[in-house]
Parts: structure tokens; sequence; C-alpha cells
């Protein structure tokens, strides 16, 4: 495959399944992030998926689901970023923030106003995500790690709970 081929983000298709389970036991060198894949598919909580592809293989995958923060004044919608992976191979060459930066967009786009994510704390913030914005919410991550994205100006004004994953996160 060559390295330095156009990278083409796009929609995960049914089709690729098979190959976005190995873009992620690969990059994570287990099965347990495909796993969660499936169990959220199972759980219907996907709302956005997409890939990125080389020559009409696919080196990276980026997952988004639905989440919550249960406030007092009720239900706050809000989306998970998990998981991101990119072949082993194929890291370090920006495909992973080409995933990121669409799919925000896209979430943007579909009128989505938070995003959170547990994840390393020097890669995120290049997208706005920081553990300031998600000082509010309380989740069983360790804080520096755990942030949050407002894809709106606003987004997280005056909403303080807890975090609700999807059922298929066992949390």
């Amino acid at each position: 495959m060559d390295t330095n081929a156009p990278v083409l983000i796009r929609d995960e298709r049914p089709l690729d399944r098979e190959q976005v389970r190995k873009v992620n036991q690969a990059a994570f060198g287990r099965p347990d992030e495909a796993d969660l894949i499936d169990r959220l598919q199972t759980e219907g909580a996907v709302l956005l998926s997409l890939v990125a592809e080389v020559d009409g293989q696919i080196i990276g995958h980026i997952l988004f689901s639905r989440m919550t923060v249960e406030t007092g004044q009720g239900t706050v919608a809000a989306v998970a970023l998990a998981p991101m992976a990119v072949l082993p191979d194929h890291q370090g060459r920006q495909v992973g923030s080409q995933l990121v930066r669409r799919g925000l967009a896209q979430l943007r786009d579909l009128g989505e106003r938070i995003v959170i994510v547990l994840g390393h704390k020097e890669y995120y913030p290049r997208f706005g995500f920081s553990a300031g914005n998600a000082r509010h919410l309380a989740s069983p991550f360790p804080p520096d790690a755990f942030m949050a994205l407002e894809l709106f100006d606003g987004a997280l004004a005056g909403i303080d709970g807890a975090v609700r994953y999807p059922a298929a996160f066992g949390l």
C-alpha cells in the first residue's frame, strides 16, 4: 500500500465491519475496542462511524455514540468519541486528526452540541477538547484525561452533572 496515497475519509459501510475490527485490534493490540464497537452497534447507540481509506484499504476508524449528562434539571444529550484507531504503520501521518476533524464537523452539522472523550491530554486539546470544559461533569475517569468540547459556544454553560455512557461501555 502506498503510504503517500491520498486518504479518503468516509462513512463506514456494513461491508467495512471486518476491516474496522482489524484496524482497532491492530491499533490497540487487543480485541476490547473492537468488541466495544460491536456492542455499541447492537445497542443502537452509534451516531457516526467514519473510516479512513487508502487505495481501497481501511487504515483508520473513529466512532461517536450517544451519551448523556444527568443534571438536576434533567438529561442533556452529549456524544462520546470512542474509540479512534489508526493502523500502526499509518500513525503519525495525520490520519487520526483527519478522522477527528471530519467527525466533529459532521456532528456539528447534525446539531450535536457536546462531545466528550477520554484520551491523551497532549493529543485531544488540538481539536478544542479540554479537561476544564469537563470540570462540572462527574465521571469515573482521571480528570486530566477526561475532556469535553463545545461544538457550539456556551453548550456546556450551566451544565453540572454525571455522565452516562451507553451500557456497552460497561460503566
